[in-house]
């Protein structure tokens, strides 16, 4: 009997399954990272409704890619470890990180704050390990020289993991008493780590930029998180201004007032930029402009830009940011429900079995 070529094999439902699990991108987590800030900024606004609404989806988000990364893992362990490899995807890993941030810092509101412990003692553990195994393992570990032509968007990511731990911590500070002084000095170290960290990323994929040939396809949504990045540093900078006193925290709480004030207005100037390039890449080059799971990774900046100016207008007393934070949360509202409505139609569409002709 002659062997059927693999190609002409029927495709069942589950082996589609299967075959997206294998390609599931390290970043999609920027899928709950986008749904929790929005929701966090609806509940700051008073939109209780669509704020739980947003939750919800959060949390299912949360735990389907849990589980799907799980499998990926004991199925498609080989292709994990080459995202690992990848200086373009690995950093993508660290929105399980911001992911878990996110949606604690929103279950904090709700006064889960158990909850909310248990997730940033997880998440801060995850960070760390990552901080400096995807270091290792996608940059410096590399044979391939400069690896700094492979620099992209995704590296500003671990800036937003450092920041959301900040967040996380601040949150939780005036909560735990007994765990104030711990807190404050997480929040305040993660803070400042995200600091340099930026100027790092900042550096280098500016580099990248200058000197080596961009092809428009490059220049992708998670170009976006250098300017979500620097608003996550102002979120997470308010915060930490609006603790309750620690050693820590008074010793740093003028600066990163007025740190974060400045970070605001460059997070501000970087959003024209950013739609600049957005237009060039799809009006001037030609990119189609079609559903991708790095899409999660421009939404997050958007909402995130605008609960840090709710934020840090509430914090240091400047209506008019909180009044600028408040319009820009319809944007980023928009911007999901349109991302989102495209990912169910991509994901459906890639799940139907075609039907097989009758002989």
């Amino acid at each position: 009997m002659s062997r059927m070529p693999l190609g002409s094999l029927p495709q069942t439902s589950q082996g589609r399954v299967g075959g997206l699990v294998e390609k599931l991108t390290p970043g999609y987590f920027a899928l709950v990272m986008a749904s929790g800030i929005i929701s966090i900024g609806l509940n700051l606004s008073g939109f209780r409704a669509l704020s739980i609404a947003l939750l919800v989806v959060c949390i299912v988000a949360y735990v389907a890619l849990v589980v799907l990364n799980v499998w990926r893992f004991a199925g498609h362990r080989a292709a994990m470890i080459d995202d690992f490899r990848d200086p373009k995807r690995a950093f993508g890993f660290f929105t399980f990180v911001a992911g878990t941030n996110v949606l604690g810092t929103r279950i904090a509101a709700e006064g889960w704050h158990t909850a909310t412990a248990w997730l940033l003692t997880m998440s801060f553990l995850v960070w760390l390990v990552l901080g400096y195994v995807i270091p290792w393992s996608a940059v410096l570990g590399r044979s391939e020289r400069p690896v700094v032509a492979l620099a992209n968007g995704t590296w500003f990511i671990w800036v937003v993991a450092s920041q959301s731990v900040a967040v996380s911590a601040a949150t939780l500070e005036v909560v735990f008493h007994d765990a104030r002084q711990s807190l404050a000095i997480l929040a305040v170290f993660s803070w400042s780590v995200g600091v340099f960290l930026y100027a790092a990323s900042a550096i280098i994929v500016s580099l990248r930029i200058m000197l080596y040939e961009l092809d428009p396809k490059e220049f992708d949504p998670p170009y976006w998180v250098s300017m979500g990045a620097v608003a996550i540093t102002v979120v997470a900078g308010a915060r930490i201004v609006e603790m309750d006193s620690a050693p820590m925290v008074d010793a740093t709480r003028g600066l990163i007032a007025g740190l974060s004030v400045v970070f605001w207005a460059f997070a501000t100037w970087l959003i024209p930029v950013l739609v600049a390039a957005g237009v060039w890449r799809h009006f001037v080059r030609k990119v189609p402009l079609v559903y991708v799971p790095t899409l999660w990774s421009m939404i997050f900046p958007l909402g995130m830009y605008a609960v840090a100016g709710i934020y840090l207008g509430r914090a240091d007393g400047l209506p008019i940011v909180e009044a600028i934070g408040s319009k820009w949360l319809w944007v980023a509202v928009t911007a999901w429900v349109i991302v989102f409505v495209a990912m169910v139609r991509s994901v459906s569409q890639a799940l139907v079995v075609p039907r097989r002709p009758r002989s």
